[in-house]
């Protein structure tokens, strides 16, 4: 594992979801799987969008992936498994071709799994 790699893990902010639900468990998750980025030494960072009509969510997602050269991008569950946002998972992709057409693209099962979904590109066993 390349511990000087840059992961940015873009997902959905789980306070921002339309909906009656409880958002604690997503949020928790996210904050575990965070934290076993750092526990392995690799520097990571989220872009949490909503889809409660605060964010122009291209511009953040645009803005996120041009801060810096990015070795992985993780696209979490919340934006890849509900098909009503399979148009905003399309347009997350092609902005991770444009601009950081050189990192891998993960995806993870659970906020919490994170780390694991960059760990399998950022292994020296593949040619990512």
């Amino acid at each position: 594992m390349d511990v000087n790699a840059r992961v940015l893990v873009i997902g959905l902010d789980p306070y921002r979801v339309p909906g009656p639900w409880d958002p604690e468990p997503v949020a928790t998750g996210i904050q575990i799987g965070m934290a076993d980025f750092a526990s392995h030494g690799v520097g990571a960072q989220t872009c949490l969008v909503g889809l409660d009509g605060s964010d122009d969510i291209e511009a953040v997602v645009s803005a996120a992936l041009a801060a810096q050269p990015w070795e992985c991008v993780v696209i979490g569950g919340g934006i890849r498994k509900n098909e009503d946002q399979l148009e905003l998972f399309e347009r997350i992709v092609n902005l991770t071709r444009q601009h950081a057409p050189d990192a891998a693209i993960a995806f993870n099962s659970r906020p919490d799994d994170t780390y694991h979904a960059a760990a399998r590109w950022l292994s020296g066993d593949r040619d990512a």
